[in-house]
């Protein structure tokens, strides 16, 4: 009888998006690590999932603290099978966010800090236990506000939000997606940005008319769950490709 079990370690996992992520992966069977930097918030979460019959730990990680990640890795290091599935989740999003021109510099720093820094570090800690895996798949939580070519799309729904520090940062973990897929492409993992689209959450005060975080879930979890002869080095939204 084959008992090898998945595991999948999702980042700011505690609420939103991320939760909704580690329900979902749950759900398959899959042993969920809740990566969160507030340990009263991750094993509110880790409870949550319990009751509901899934398989959850709890894991300090602070995106922001290397030393939180490299904690973390050496913990997840015990899974005799290594990771299966490592989803970038955690992420912010600043209301001093704006233009190129009147941007505050730390705000910049600050986003790029979390959005994408701390999602490479992240990556890298974890990288050699994705190696050991049967499978191995990693999710970029992206943006479609990330695209360069759907900002420079005057016609697209969302053309108005020029953010330099968000959107730059979601471009540049795009970069890392493609990146990292190239590097990997003679393994057996696959690497792919997902599109959430705009959803209520916390990221920001107001996020009414956003769509459900079920909904969002969705294309993270598609992609954390790819087959053998599923995609790599792409980007998405709802099964669709986006353009870069």
């Amino acid at each position: 009888m084959n008992t090898y079990k998945k595991t999948a370690l999702i980042t700011g996992a505690n609420k939103g998006i991320g939760f909704q992520v580690a329900q979902e992966l749950g759900k398959q069977g899959i042993n969920v690590y809740i990566g969160a930097r507030d340990e009263a918030k991750g094993l509110a979460a880790v409870d949550k999932l319990r009751k509901q019959g899934i398989e959850a730990e709890f894991v300090m990680l602070d995106v922001n603290d290397p030393s939180s990640v490299d904690r973390a890795a050496e913990n997840l290091n015990k899974l005799p099978g290594g990771l299966d599935i490592l989803v970038n989740n955690a992420g912010i999003m600043s209301t001093e966010d704006g233009v190129p021109s009147a941007t505050n510099l730390d705000v910049v720093r600050k986003t790029f800090e979390t959005n994408f820094f701390g999602a490479l570090y992240v990556t890298q800690k974890m990288l050699p236990l994705i190696k050991k895996a049967r499978t191995g798949r990693i999710v970029n939580m992206s943006s479609g506000l990330g695209s360069l070519a759907l900002n420079q799309d005057e016609s697209w729904a969302f053309a108005d939000n020029k953010l330099i520090g968000y959107n730059a940062s979601k471009a540049a973990l795009n970069m890392m997606t493609i990146q990292l897929a190239w590097e990997l492409r003679d393994t057996n993992i696959k690497v792919n940005s997902a599109n959430p689209n705009y959803t209520n959450t916390e990221l920001l005060p107001d996020t009414t008319g956003g769509r459900p975080v079920e909904d969002a879930a969705r294309e993270p979890v598609r992609l954390a769950l790819l087959p053998e002869n599923g995609p790599t080095g792409g980007f998405f939204e709802d099964s669709t490709p986006l353009p870069w």
